[in-house]
């Protein structure tokens, strides 16, 4: 059976990450969180002083950018891939409110995102690939043979989102959570270059009501068709 790249857009918190990693693992394909990589670029800005709630420096970060090195690295006993800065592992450091807070202004900045876009392109030169984000099935893989974007309501994301915090023992009030969620939806939706937007051929799904099962059996339903259509 042919392999296929699936896409998978949509806004912060809506799951994305959950349903594109149980779809890797049940088709055998490679997963890549292309949102991770963006929180890697924001923490190496954060580590090296270009950005913090004062500033911001642009043209120091986009000079500096040839000194980022990101992969993923498959752990076994977690079975997923976790993310290495620059030989490092920060899957944990990547997912802090702190770098959320900075990692839309970071990704709208043209250098970075092309930088990144074209790491992501080279990792579905063979396809087999799922990968998410913000402008997977736009920008990255426009001719991806399965686009999904993912929505759901900005209260039920904070909540999904103040929980993982809550469960990883951050201290976190809700509040704050559902401020930093509005606020990325609008960056990432407003931003001059590879704004959020639907594919015109991707297939919306809201999943404010929805279980993760519910989730994943939806969309295993729509690969499995597209893998039937391409026969």
């Amino acid at each position: 059976m042919s392999k296929i790249i699936i896409a998978i857009d949509g806004f912060s918190s809506t799951g994305k990450s959950t349903v594109a990693k149980q779809l890797a693992k049940h088709l055998g394909y490679i997963y890549v969180d292309s949102g991770a990589m963006y929180r890697a670029v924001t923490l190496f800005a954060m580590q090296n002083n270009f950005v913090d709630d004062s500033h911001f420096d642009i043209e120091g970060l986009v000079t500096a950018l040839h000194n980022v090195s990101i992969r993923f690295k498959f752990n076994e006993s977690l079975d997923f891939s976790e993310v290495y800065l620059n030989d490092k592992n920060v899957e944990k450091e990547i997912r802090t409110l702190e770098v959320s807070n900075f990692v839309s202004q970071v990704s709208t900045i043209p250098e970075v995102r092309y930088q990144l876009v074209k790491q992501q392109q080279l990792m579905g030169k063979y396809k087999g690939i799922v990968m998410d984000g913000r402008d997977i099935g736009t920008v990255v893989f426009p001719d991806a043979e399965l686009k999904i974007f993912m929505t759901a309501s900005a209260e039920t994301k904070a909540k999904r989102r103040y929980q993982e915090l809550v469960e990883r023992g951050d201290e976190v009030e809700y509040d704050e959570v559902l401020k930093n969620v509005q606020e990325r939806d609008y960056i990432d939706s407003h931003r001059e270059d590879s704004p959020l937007v639907k594919a015109k051929d991707a297939i919306e799904i809201d999943n404010s009501n929805m279980t993760i099962q519910e989730q994943f059996d939806k969309i295993l339903q729509l690969v499995n068709k597209t893998l039937v259509d391409l026969e």
